[in-house]
């Protein structure tokens, strides 16, 4: 059914807001977005009325459906620990999109998530990019091998005695180690004499894709020293790469400035200790007045599990001297960008996906609720009324 959204407030994330606007929705598509004034629609339209309409929200980084609700070992597929290099780890084949987590979110007006495997190892699996649908995997996936997901200092390391990697120079000698043995690997399986081209390799795979650029390591780094190996390891491989965390962002700005890598800055209100004793929660202003794109998390910590909610991660940045403008891009237009699917969501324009958010006041606000949410099209109730999978 054709849908038209009536919205008191409509930030587009496409140029200024929009007062008393107008966003008519077809076959999973926008077709209008502009002042309601003046604009007529047909009679088959669903009318829906809400005080501010925002995006759809975009987590850039989650754990979500692979961390499951009961916090049990059957719903906890995020992290395996039988060896510290394992990029052929699919997010997709342990993504469980009816865990009632995925509701959760997506009641708070979250459409779309980045999710995959966490960081605790080395290299821990690859990521996938969905909609929080919650119908099959297959239905829901927008992207299933978004990025590798590679973890430096304590993260990437193991104080298991006699276990390896033990410490960072080991960490990113091993990592070396296996990005070199992938270059061999592509270069052995174009010899001319098939006979002495090498059996496929899952894991040399997936490292060859971050070597061709076509699907980035993220590369969870806090301390500055891990940020500093992150980005030397990228210049000599020529990686295309995405930082996650980066607690000590602060100390080594301009290093991250010049390298052009986007960030996938840590939870707000992440713990801090550990490598992120350094963390601050003004470290998104930073990032913003240092002119470096960034987008939030909720992220994942071992201790809970479950997951947090990325629009309270970005009301508190945006209370901690982020502008209300960039809080919000860092968790829909930022975040596309980031993602590589800025053509499709993130912001409201004609041609786009259908995934809006619905508040009934400030999104950042603790008093307001997601009163409704719209992905591809299709509604879903808001935090008002429950988590179920159910339309409206």
């Amino acid at each position: 059914m054709p849908v038209a959204i009536h919205g008191e407030t409509i930030h587009t994330m496409a140029g200024a807001p929009i007062k008393d606007g107008l966003i008519l929705v077809r076959d999973g598509r926008i077709t209008f977005v502009g002042p309601a004034a003046g604009m007529a629609y047909t009679a088959d339209h669903r009318v829906v009325r809400a005080r501010v309409v925002t995006p759809g929200l975009i987590d850039a980084r989650a754990t979500v459906g692979l961390t499951g609700i009961l916090n049990q070992t059957q719903d906890q597929d995020m992290l395996e620990k039988s060896a510290p290099v394992q990029p052929e780890l699919r997010a997709i084949d342990a993504y469980n999109p009816r865990d009632p987590l995925v509701a959760y979110v997506r009641s708070f007006g979250i459409t779309t998530v980045n999710t995959g495997h966490a960081p605790g190892t080395l290299v821990s699996g690859q990521t996938m990019i969905v909609k929080t649908m919650g119908r099959t995997a297959d239905e829901d996936v927008v992207n299933p091998a978004a990025m590798t997901a590679v973890s430096l200092g304590s993260a990437g390391t193991t104080d298991q005695a006699g276990k390896s990697p033990g410490t960072r120079s080991k960490a990113v000698a091993l990592l070396r180690a296996e990005l070199i043995k992938a270059q061999e690997y592509a270069v052995k399986l174009t010899a001319k004499d098939e006979t002495k081209r090498p059996g496929r390799d899952l894991k040399l795979e997936a490292l060859g894709r971050a070597l061709d650029g076509s699907q980035p390591l993220l590369i969870t780094a806090h301390r500055q020293q891990d940020i500093m190996s992150a980005l030397r390891l990228a210049k000599e491989f020529n990686l295309k790469i995405i930082l996650d965390g980066c607690a000590d962002a602060q100390l080594v700005l301009a290093e991250m400035k010049a390298s052009g890598f986007p960030v996938v800055l840590h939870p707000t209100m992440l713990r801090t200790f550990g490598d992120m004793e350094n963390l601050s929660m003004t470290t998104a202003a930073r990032l913003h007045e240092a002119g470096i794109l960034f987008a939030l998390q909720s992220g994942y910590e071992s201790y809970v599990p479950k997951t947090r909610v990325v629009l309270f991660e970005a009301a508190l940045a945006a209370g901690k001297g982020l502008p209300f403008d960039a809080a919000l891009a860092s968790i829909t237009i930022d975040a596309a960008r980031l993602l590589g699917l800025a053509d499709r969501v993130g912001s409201l324009a004609p041609g786009k996906d259908a995934d809006l958010a619905f508040y009934d006041g400030n999104p950042f606000e603790y008093t307001t609720h997601c009163t409704g949410v719209l992905i591809n099209g299709r509604e879903f109730p808001g935090e008002n009324y429950g988590s179920s999978n159910s339309e409206f």
